[in-house]
């Protein structure tokens, strides 16, 4: 099994040993599986328990002090589900293969979404906020209200760029995925990139992407598959790198994606400060 890891495109880590040292241990986790599909749902779950990585446990919170989580698979095989807006939900890359695998839709959202990871065995209920995120989210002194009346807060504190995602073959399957629970003091119910086919992951007969950053420009874009396209004419590296270039000239944006071959090839770029990967 061929597997490359991402651990989120933005600012320098705070601990990156730590963070690098957790990517290659689910990156190798991810090799020991027998399929693709389990192969990148080993690699994520490690990180969306992990608060150092913004997925699961310690992610963002938004407006109304809830983390809510998204993610989406696909294999090359055009097998694909994806969930968003969960609240208490760690491991929402595997309700994404659920929707995919046991179901006839490509999208659940919100508290039915979570409803559904606990119908299939996900565990729910989870309070994904840690000491250092309540501490963050109150320090920011947060608003009252409805959405509609957080709207002027957001756009003062709206940021952060960090996701998890995970492309991986046998060389004949592939498959990739992505999860997030999205961007610091996003506005309540806010979903981005992550859970949309073609923007935050991608996976055809030609190899697979998982794209991180700034949601909102990557999904305009459609970054992963962007990249996934270039593999017609180049190689995973040169592919990375054409595509954060044209998505850096469309948008102005900042992101990293990852991508992987069905012959095990692998591709890495960012025009961020830090995007730490590993591969397998």
């Amino acid at each position: 099994m061929h597997v490359i890891v991402h651990g989120g495109a933005g600012s320098p880590p705070a601990s990156p040993a730590d963070r690098r040292e957790t990517l290659t241990d689910a990156a190798e986790q991810a090799t020991e599986t027998e399929r693709p599909m389990e192969a990148v749902l080993t690699a994520l779950r490690p990180l969306e328990a992990d608060p150092a990585f913004n997925a699961g446990i310690g992610g963002a919170v938004q407006s109304d002090g809830t983390v809510r989580t998204d993610a989406g698979l696909m294999t090359d095989e055009g097998q694909v589900g994806a969930v968003c807006a969960m609240s208490g939900v760690v491991h929402a890359a595997d309700v994404a293969r659920a929707v995919g695998t046991e179901t006839p839709h490509v999208l659940l959202a919100g508290d039915e979404a979570a409803d559904f990871a606990a119908g299939v065995g996900v565990d729910t209920g989870r309070d994904l906020t840690t000491a250092e995120t309540r501490q963050r989210y109150e320090a920011a002194d947060p608003p009252d209200g409805g959405p509609a009346a957080h709207l002027e807060w957001v756009r003062e504190h709206f940021r952060g760029t960090d996701t998890v995602g995970a492309v991986a073959t046998d060389g004949e399957r592939l498959a990739a995925a992505t999860s997030t629970a999205g961007r610091w003091f996003a506005l309540a119910g806010r979903v981005g990139d992550v859970p949309q086919i073609g923007a935050g992951f991608y996976a055809d007969e030609r190899g697979g992407a998982s794209a991180t950053g700034e949601g909102e420009a990557i999904a305009r874009f459609g970054l992963a598959r962007r990249a996934v396209e270039r593999l017609d004419t180049y190689g995973p590296r040169q592919a990375a790198e054409e595509a954060i270039a044209s998505f850096e000239d469309a948008t102005g944006g900042r992101a990293g994606v990852i991508v992987l071959d069905h012959a095990g090839h692998t591709g890495a770029e960012r025009n961020t400060a830090a995007m730490q990967t590993a591969t397998r």
